[in-house]
């Protein structure tokens, strides 16, 4: 048993499929097969059922995944932290997040990381959802993903950063426009632009809705907030979403108006890692410029929350 059968093996159990592993690794699905069954020979247990579209592990495949996947992660971020004693100060942080995190809630740290930091390589691999971060952090080389904080998730440590409010944006022609706050009720009525249906923040909502008895209508879904912002911008529709940390509120000229929904719990966004402890010092220290810079920025919003179209 090596370590290069564990790696293609908990490989295989993610992706469900032995020619999809031969093809990401560059080999042959029959090298991919050797691994799997000189696990077996060594175990003397199945470790794959085998399907008519694809893999699946058995119970005692299962249990190997998922103690190979813990020890693996625990070397990758060991061999991590010795490459950064070696190279001092011109490691890497490798970040994974959504398609428009970047902007919204790191723009400003970066800047400040890379000024003290001009060597270190910060790379950044985009996902879709929170859930598929999860999956990208605990079977990638990666330090940190951003993501909507939500159930606990086997393997990962979350750690929240802000709460995020909710508001409603539209049209400043809208008679909604001139509202400082939404009441829940006002939704009932309203054709809402549905946030992606595979995010934690579009689920989130659409429990608070139900726990408060909205039932909204959508004829239109999006892949991000931006995306439904601009929508509502150009009067397609109403957005409900998260107010993000020091967004420009627009101005009584701006086509666009937030205004607050404060009987929405609001959305806590923030950090999750396989392991606080283990995690390198360079992306402790870029993990806790991001979550500053959030918190000032926040802070700050909740100062000026006397600006109705503020978010």
């Amino acid at each position: 048993m090596t370590l290069d059968d564990l790696r293609v093996f908990v490989a295989v159990c993610r992706a469900g499929s032995l020619s999809a592993v031969a093809r990401e690794l560059d080999r042959t699905q029959s090298a991919v097969s050797q691994h799997v069954k000189r696990l077996e020979r060594e175990t003397g247990v199945s470790l794959l059922e085998r399907r008519p579209r694809g893999v699946v592990p058995t119970h005692a495949g299962r249990v190997l995944c998922d103690a190979a996947a813990d020890g693996i992660a625990g070397l990758d971020l060991a061999l991590r932290r010795l490459g950064d004693l070696v190279n001092g100060d011109s490691g890497s942080v490798r970040v994974t997040t959504g398609g428009t995190t970047v902007r919204h809630f790191m723009s400003e740290a970066i800047v400040a990381f890379r000024r003290q930091y001009p060597k270190v390589n910060l790379e950044f691999q985009t996902e879709t959802s929170s859930r598929s971060c999860f999956d990208a952090l605990a079977s990638d080389d990666l330090d940190l993903a951003w993501v909507t904080i939500g159930s606990p998730v086997r393997g990962i440590e979350q750690r929240p950063v802000v709460d995020l409010p909710w508001v409603l944006a539209v049209r400043a022609d809208n008679p909604l426009a001139r509202r400082t706050r939404i009441e829940v009720a006002d939704l009932a009525g309203i054709r809402l632009i549905r946030l992606p249906q595979n995010s934690t923040s579009g689920a989130r909502l659409d429990a608070a809705f139900a726990e408060l008895g909205i039932r909204s209508s959508s004829d239109t879904s999006v892949a991000d907030w931006d995306t439904a912002l601009l929508l509502a911008e150009l009067g397609l529709g109403h957005a409900v979403v998260p107010a993000l940390p020091g967004r420009q509120a627009p101005g009584d000229d701006g086509p666009l108006r937030l205004i607050p929904i404060p009987q929405l719990p609001p959305l806590p966004v923030g950090w999750a890692v396989r392991r606080w402890d283990a995690l390198t010092p360079l992306a402790q220290v870029f993990a806790e410029t991001v979550a500053r810079n959030c918190t000032e920025k926040a802070a700050d919003a909740r100062g000026t929350s006397g600006n109705a179209h503020a978010c």
